[in-house]
């Protein structure tokens, strides 16, 4: 159980085997309960294990101030029991037994309960996830508070101090915009808490029309569908929940610095993003693969193979239902960070100046469908792909998104990477020992840069 985003969620990174992906193999199977439930079933015979995925949309996006955390306070009540499974231990050995392992995220825009399973024991699987999403006991709520208090540790300092470099993005990026929220709350509203806020929460968001069954595997539709009836055909139906729309892009460039003590700094470079639907989407997924896709992609060759300035370096997407983030992130020593930050805002302004040559664009395509193939082998890549891609109102087959990648062409790149890498939508956020004139240094590679 934790906060972070886990391995049923849709990713950037996902998604040109030589040949196309076989639909027969990642053909999702849509029925909606007369409660409006949605179930999608992909069978996947060639596989051993099954998955099965419970999705809500609901996060630290539709939560309130006063009530922030409370998503994820719910998340780790329902692992306390129902009221079929008041004892968790059994509950759990029953999972257990049955090839299991239960758990759960909470993300901004959605959460997630689910396990992998052993295809003949959906029927456990199902009975289990069904009682504790649908008739939670709601217990212990104190000794839950106090994991809950001990994990936000994790991303503060001594003082208190918020010293997560995602945390403090989003909160550059959105404001007090809920997607600005941190989606565990912060310790004083988890301490206020109560009973009556964490049930009318799951009151709002846990009705039928607000979550989606996936089940991926050696699996058969009407099975799938006689299961989902009986264990969650009961819920209320209940309304799809509305994000409020996120604000404006701030104007850039801005730099914030946590000064914290530690053997390295974080540093967390930002730009907007579109959501999966629009257009555009696609080039953002090229431009990622061409920055971060192993040893001979542009960022790990240019500042770590070639200059040895940083041993930690990723390029990444974080995706909402209507708007997005492109992220930079890593650590290097605190002397260092000038110059890798310098070296990084390089490679990202030549991608806008220079047009990406065609093999290179063809490897990367190529890599992004063999990608999407590999994720064939995989009940919980299977589950992830289509569970959340629906709740979060994105639904697409593997085949649809390799096309539309291949779709992309160098001027597309030249394009975005020109509408997207400017000093004026650049968020930066620095946590580490940073000195004055180390700060002026990374005020001088930002103008320098762009």
């Amino acid at each position: 159980m934790g906060a972070r985003v886990g391995p049923l969620t849709r990713t950037a990174g996902r998604g040109r085997a030589a040949a196309r992906v076989d639909p027969r193999f990642c053909e999702v199977r849509r029925r909606v309960l007369p409660n409006g439930l949605r179930v999608l079933t992909v069978p996947a015979p060639g596989l051993h294990s099954a998955m099965i995925a419970l999705y809500v949309r609901a996060g630290s996006r539709h939560e309130r101030p006063e009530t922030n955390g409370v998503s994820h306070f719910l998340e780790h009540l329902f692992f306390r029991g129902s009221r079929r499974f008041p004892d968790t231990v059994a509950m759990n050995a029953a999972v257990e037994s049955a090839g299991g392992n239960l758990n759960g995220i909470t993300a901004r825009d959605h959460g997630c309960y689910y396990t992998p399973i052993h295809a003949g024991e959906l029927e456990t699987g199902l009975a289990i996830l069904g009682d504790m999403i649908r008739r939670p006991l709601l217990r212990e709520m104190d000794v839950e508070r106090e994991i809950i208090l001990e994990e936000i540790l994790d991303e503060v300092d001594g003082d208190g101090r918020d010293i997560d470099a995602d945390n403090l993005s989003k909160r550059l990026a959105f404001g007090a915009h809920p997607l600005g929220f941190k989606i565990a709350g912060t310790p004083d509203i988890i301490r206020a808490l109560g009973e009556a806020e964490v049930r009318a929460h799951h009151a709002r968001f846990y009705c039928a029309t607000n979550l989606v069954l996936c089940v991926a595997g050696p699996v058969r539709e009407g099975q799938v569908v006689e299961l989902a009836e009986e264990h969650l055909g009961a819920l209320p139906r209940g309304k799809v929940s509305r994000d409020a729309p996120p604000p404006p892009w701030p104007d850039g460039p801005r730099l914030e610095h946590v000064e914290h003590d530690d053997a390295q700094s974080e540093l967390c470079l930002n730009f907007p993003c579109p959501p999966e639907h629009h257009p555009d989407y696609p080039v953002h997924l090229v431009i990622r693969r061409i920055l971060d896709d192993g040893l001979s992609s542009r960022l790990p060759f240019e500042v770590v193979e070639r200059r040895g300035l940083a041993y930690s370096l990723h390029a990444g997407i974080d995706a909402f239902a209507d708007c997005g983030m492109f992220v930079v992130d890593g650590a290097c020593a605190p002397k260092k960070l000038p110059r890798v930050v310098s070296e990084i805002l390089r490679v990202l302004a030549d991608l806008a100046v220079r047009p990406v040559g065609e093999e290179e664009l063809s490897r990367v395509q190529r890599r992004h469908r063999m990608t999407l193939a590999f994720s064939l082998d995989s009940a919980a890549e299977l589950a992830g792909w289509y569970g959340s891609g629906e709740v979060l109102h994105a639904p697409e087959g593997f085949e649809e998104r390799c096309r539309r990648v291949e779709r992309v062409t160098p001027e597309d790149v030249l394009r975005v990477a020109r509408e997207t890498f400017t000093r004026d939508k650049l968020l930066g956020v620095f946590v580490g020992p940073t000195s004055g004139r180390a700060r002026r240094e990374l005020e001088r590679a930002v103008r320098a840069a762009f």
